[in-house]
């Protein structure tokens, strides 16, 4: 728990309170066995009713006060825990905000969302129950002993026997609990992974009819969670027993003696009454701390699966960027040798000496084979991960010697996969620009060709469109996300396949907006089609992550034969078509 301080800091006062409260409670525990003791061994062996009264009253006293000191203690208890977590989930998901795709992609997205979840809900519950037990159990534990031993310490001393029996057990349970609730939370994560990914992807799986296979699947990951989670929990389970065996044993020795001394006139009945109750109170208080304890086990191991993300080495940032102040002012792209690899070390270049220069306001086109690098090498632009060797130099300056939010302000991003997020039409698209005008919107909305479609809806802009835009066509949501896009009004503007759903005549126009609307802006764009990228400034051929042909449409037609037989295909398959 080591630098989670900054947490506790700002409820210090609640974190004080609470377990102070709590000890008022325990005096009062600790008092009310003697309290009965007077009342029996006087009040009613002496047949006094007005001294039973008076102690009575004072004993309704002392309650009234513990319940008062209860409730203010098991409020401040919940106050700081929930508050810390609070925070502490608001750092965490920060530190994820800043994690690079390398970072995401060595968690998982499941975990990520388990450890946001279940394992920050983990360490609140522990630390609601600490402070709640942590000085009351202690507490409770000295008190009783200390009236028990001043009562009577010959009979006190079948307690010591008992103690360090059952803290054996306790240390027992717990070495054995801790690695077990690791894996636990760990099954966890993988079962968290599989329903996030069946639940986006229910329209393919529904498509392909394979219902039953992910039905098979989740019932697998859910068993195999239900016998670790058992496996787990049954050290818990072992504690109960255990517990309540020792504290019937040691009562039954207690009554047995301390009954011997009543028939010797060694003891009053009342002093056995508080004896025993003060005998409950040490094994209540020793439950207590190994509940702690078995629920601190399973915290520290959410507490350190937690620790894993949050001193995670960032893979990448711009800590050591030169010019963090420099903004995108021209829109100049140049790849100069650039070579890469998603896995730096030891994996296959996925792209190898690739050098090309996009001059400001110009327009270039990537076409190529499924696999061949595209949008590997569009994302090195606005920095999404870093080359191996090699430069990208955006206006002349390394992109690692911006500030990654000045970088990534000039660079507009259209990404293969369209994403947009719940909330309403209009939310989404100022995404682009937060301070946009409606006017502004319709503009840009136009101009990607998707006013149209957005007006036709009874709401209009105010559409909302469901968890990931769940209610518009795949055309729809490209052409949004361009919009969007465009509204951001970037230096550079990419578009990894962000027209394949839209009809060819739609394409042209928004083709024809980037002539005219963004004719400062540098298009660089990834296509499937030849006529997406046929009047591009600069076209790049990519084969296996090599540039094997550029130029301007005409000149590839003379002169690269994988440009042609992409060309030559496309045309027969229009001819079918037309046929």
């Amino acid at each position: 728990m080591k630098g989670y301080g900054k947490y506790a800091r700002p409820y210090l006062s609640a974190f004080i309170i609470g377990p102070c409260l709590m000890i008022l409670e325990v005096l009062g525990e600790v008092m009310l066995p003697k309290l009965m003791s007077l009342i029996i061994n006087h009040g009613v062996a002496e047949r006094d009713p007005g001294y039973i009264v008076r102690t009575g009253l004072v004993m309704v006293g002392v309650a009234f006060l513990m319940a008062l000191s209860g409730i203010g203690g098991a409020y401040f208890s919940a106050k700081a825990s929930i508050c810390f977590t609070s925070d502490l989930r608001r750092d965490l998901f920060a530190r994820v905000q800043q994690f690079s795709f390398q970072n995401i992609d060595d968690f998982s997205t499941g975990s990520l969302v388990t450890r946001l979840t279940n394992d920050i809900q983990q360490v609140q519950m522990v630390m609601m129950l600490i402070l709640r037990l942590a000085l009351r159990a202690p507490g409770l534990l000295v008190g009783a002993l200390v009236m028990a031993f001043i009562m009577n310490y010959r009979l006190a001393l079948i307690i010591l026997v008992v103690i360090p029996v059952l803290g054996c057990v306790i240390a027992a349970l717990l070495t054995t609990a801790y690695p077990r609730f690791g894996v636990m939370q760990t099954k966890l994560d993988r079962l968290n992974s599989g329903i996030q990914e069946a639940l986006v992807n229910v329209r393919v799986i529904k498509s392909f009819v394979r219902e039953d296979f992910e039905k098979e699947r989740f019932r697998l990951a859910n068993e195999d969670l239900q016998e670790n989670s058992l496996r787990a929990l049954r050290v818990v389970i072992l504690t109960m027993p255990v517990m309540m065996l020792s504290m019937n044993v040691t009562t039954l020795a207690v009554v047995w003696y301390g009954g011997n001394l009543i028939i010797g006139g060694r003891m009053q009945v009342g002093d056995l009454t508080a004896f025993t109750t003060y005998i409950v109170q040490i094994l209540m208080s020793l439950m207590m701390l190994s509940m702690v304890f078995l629920q601190s086990a399973r915290a520290m191991a959410s507490v350190k699966r937690i620790n894993e993300v949050m001193r995670a080495k960032i893979q990448l940032t711009d800590d050591n960027a030169a010019q963090k102040e420099k903004r995108v002012t021209l829109g100049k792209v140049e790849f100069c040798e650039v070579s890469f690899s998603y896995r730096q070390k030891d994996g296959d270049e996925v792209l190898s000496g690739i050098s090309f220069t996009a001059e400001p306001g110009q327009t270039v086109g990537i076409i190529g084979a499924t696999g061949s690098g595209k949008t590997s090498l569009v994302q090195l632009i606005p920095r999404l991960y870093d080359v191996a060797a090699g430069k990208v130099l955006v206006d002349g300056v390394d992109v690692r010697e911006y500030s990654l939010k000045n970088l990534r302000d000039g660079v507009g991003m259209v990404l293969q996969k369209n994403v947009l997020f719940s909330g309403t039409i209009e939310e989404n698209l100022r995404w682009g620009n937060e301070a946009a005008t409606r006017e502004e919107l319709r503009g840009f909305a136009e101009a990607a060709q998707a006013d149209g479609f957005v007006r036709s809806f009874a709401e209009g802009y105010d559409t909302d469109m469901g968890q990931g835009g769940v209610n518009v066509s795949g055309g729809q949501k490209q052409r949004l996300c361009i919009a969007r896009a465009l509204l951001k009004q970037p230096k550079i503007l990419i578009l990894d396949d962000s027209t394949s759903a839209v009809d060819t005549a739609t394409e042209a126009k928004i083709r024809e907006c980037f002539r005219t609307t963004l004719k400062n802006t540098t298009k660089i764009i990834i296509a499937q089609r030849i006529g997406s990228v046929e009047e591009a400034d600069l076209i790049l051929v990519l084969d296996e992550g090599r540039i094997i042909g550029r130029g301007r449409h005409e000149e590839l037609l003379a002169s690269c034969k994988a440009y042609q037989e992409i060309c030559y295909s496309q045309r027969e398959r229009e001819k079918e078509v037309d046929a």
